[in-house]
């Protein structure tokens, strides 16, 4: 059989296995020839050229924003088959068209966001029309020349329903858009024949093993042609190899297997420029030929050595490239801001009264007439029929910033009134910007700060009476630390995981041992844009305190009962605040900001 015969049965194959519904209907006059994006000034065209009488219909669909065309009484040409590249012109974000019935064409637009548009038919021209402030360079997806005017085989390859492809590759992986879809019956056709109508509908070049043999009854209904065409093989236990070039086999395993068996193997060198060998060579590991090829990392010249076919190679390189690229780097800024002020009022009246004889040595200090010598504070001297009496003896204000002693004598006693007040504010702010630069996904530590000594004392040390326990000294960090792993997206927003610290170390009272360690921190996750400024945490602590003490019963009179009290008023308020400010310094590559 030559060559021309095996092509035409194949196409009369596939043109004849339509189901009866279509091919008694009838052929539809127009047909859609092209689908263009061009910019005009403030304006966005979408031009569908059509040949023939044909009628439009346009609809809105949301979530996502789309303008839906619907061409009735034509067909798409089948060399109209351009994926559109995904860049947003005008608002468009993609368009998609594909031979939704036998006879109407669909067209859909996706906008970013919805847009008043016209449609008008002018000559040949369907034109959708909308408001756009950018200019933008044109695209289109329009039939070769020489398929103006197609051949009866064309014609017949054309019919089943067909989508547009993402991609012209065969594999068995899922994908994330289809391939061109078809419809086709086979009721015991060789297998030789059906590889052939698939090699006619999808325009790729396969090649068969020469011992492949069998008969295919199936019924496919609107289907990709790489997954229809790969069910079919397993049926048959074939399978499918793509090989360089796009050149696709199909034998039985075992025998692609061995024909990969025999081709002799070569050993390539391949630079690694931004990443390190040595973590690239587990991930090339799994797309090696099995129990044949390897790959060993040099970390002295940061290079692979890939053994493996010929055939395979390109591919493995190619892969090592896509892997090896410029990582963003990113500046990130923090800035902590903490304030703790305090207020602190204090007022009180102490008041002492007794003789010469009668006394308490506590507030007023009293000498021995004997000896000229104070006597002790806590001497209590009674005698006689007489009173001594003291009141808010222990309600002592620390450094008091008013003292005032008043005495006076009561016949033979003495009272003596003393007087202090106190008024204290006390304010910390600390700000501080710590910036620091990494690259994506790589963890960045900064510390500013300084290192305290401190004394552990290890109290069962002390075996025996007299010997002194063991004391050990370590060192405590403080100060401002900012921790953060960045991740650049796609769509040039920072993904940030950060820790922020400020820590400080206070002395304890001299009667205390150690130090306190006051920490403020904030650990999280957020998504931020480029340049922008995010709050990560907030914090306020309002502390008051209150505290009155005196006399009984005479502390509570009214108007004059502070004059027999001790009082206390301290509020505290801290104000932790902390922002962080991300910037790529580098996009080592990324797509444009849309």
């Amino acid at each position: 059989m030559t060559r021309f015969l095996r092509y035409a049965l194949a196409v009369a194959a596939l043109a004849g296995a339509v189901s009866p519904a279509f091919a008694a209907a009838d052929e539809p006059d127009g047909e859609v020839t092209g689908v263009s994006l061009i910019s005009s000034p403030g304006r966005a065209e979408v031009v569908v050229t059509v040949l023939g009488a044909v009628e439009v219909n346009d609809f809105v669909l949301h979530s996502p924003e789309r303008l839906v065309l619907d061409v009735q009484g034509a067909i798409l040409r089948p060399g109209v088959r351009t994926l559109y590249d995904g860049v947003n012109r005008g608002g468009v974000r993609n368009i998609r068209y594909n031979q939704f019935r036998p006879d109407v064409v669909r067209i859909v637009l996706e906008f970013d966001q919805l847009k008043d548009y016209e449609v008008e038919r002018v000559q040949d021209e369907i034109r959708v029309s909308f408001g756009s402030e950018r200019s933008f360079l044109a695209w289109s997806a329009t039939a070769p020349a020489e398929l103006e005017a197609p051949s009866d085989a064309a014609a017949a390859s054309r019919r089943p329903e067909v989508e547009l492809p993402a991609e012209r590759t065969l594999t068995a992986a899922p994908v994330q858009a289809q391939q061109p879809r078809i419809t086709v019956t086979w009721f015991k056709a060789s297998i030789g024949d059906v590889v052939a109508g698939f090699a006619a509908f999808s325009g790729r070049t396969i090649i068969m093993g020469k011992d492949v043999e069998g008969e295919v009854t199936a019924e496919i209904k609107n289907q990709p042609w790489d997954q229809a065409f790969e069910a079919i093989l397993a049926t048959q236990g074939l399978s499918a190899q793509e090989m360089p070039g796009g050149i696709i086999r199909v034998d039985s395993p075992a025998a692609l297997a061995a024909l990969d068996s025999l081709e002799p193997l070569q050993t390539q060198l391949v630079r690694v420029n931004y990443a390190k060998a040595a973590s690239l060579a587990k991930s090339i590991e799994g797309i090696l030929t099995r129990d044949r090829g390897s790959v060993v990392p040099d970390t002295g010249s940061n290079t692979l050595i890939i053994t493996d076919t010929r055939s395979r190679l390109g591919g493995i390189a190619e892969f090592v490239s896509q892997l090896d690229i410029r990582t963003p780097q990113i500046a990130i800024q923090a800035k902590i801001i903490f304030v703790d002020r305090s207020d602190l009022q204090e007022l009180g009246l102490q008041y002492d009264l007794g003789d010469r004889d009668v006394f308490f040595n506590k507030l007023v200090q009293r000498f021995d007439p004997s000896t000229g010598e104070p006597f002790d504070q806590n001497t209590v001297v009674i005698g006689g029929s007489s009173v001594a009496a003291i009141a808010n003896a222990d309600a002592d204000i620390t450094n008091s910033a008013l003292d005032l002693v008043w005495r006076t004598t009561v016949g033979g006693f003495s009272l003596t009134t003393f007087l202090s007040a106190l008024e204290r504010i006390e304010l910390a702010d600390v700000q501080a910007e710590p910036i620091i630069s990494t690259l994506d996904n790589r963890e960045a530590d900064i510390l500013v700060g300084e290192e305290t000594p401190i004394r552990v004392i290890d109290v069962s040390s002390a075996t025996s009476a007299g010997t002194p326990p063991r004391a050990s000294v370590q060192l405590k960090e403080t100060g401002i630390r900012l921790t953060v792993t960045p991740h650049v997206t796609n769509n040039r927003q920072i993904l940030m995981e950060l820790r922020t610290e400020r820590s400080a170390v206070q002395a304890l009272a001299a009667a205390d041992l150690g130090f306190n360690f006051p920490k403020q921190y904030a650990s999280n996750q957020l998504l931020v844009n480029d340049g922008e400024t995010a709050v990560i945490g907030g914090l306020t602590i309002t502390e008051i305190t209150r505290t009155r003490s005196g006399i009984p019963l005479l502390s509570g009179l009214p108007l004059v009962g502070n004059l027999f009290s001790f009082s206390s008023d301290q509020e505290r308020r801290r104000d932790l605040i902390i922002l962080v400010t991300p910037r790529i310094i580098d996009d080592g590559g990324l797509p444009p900001a849309p």
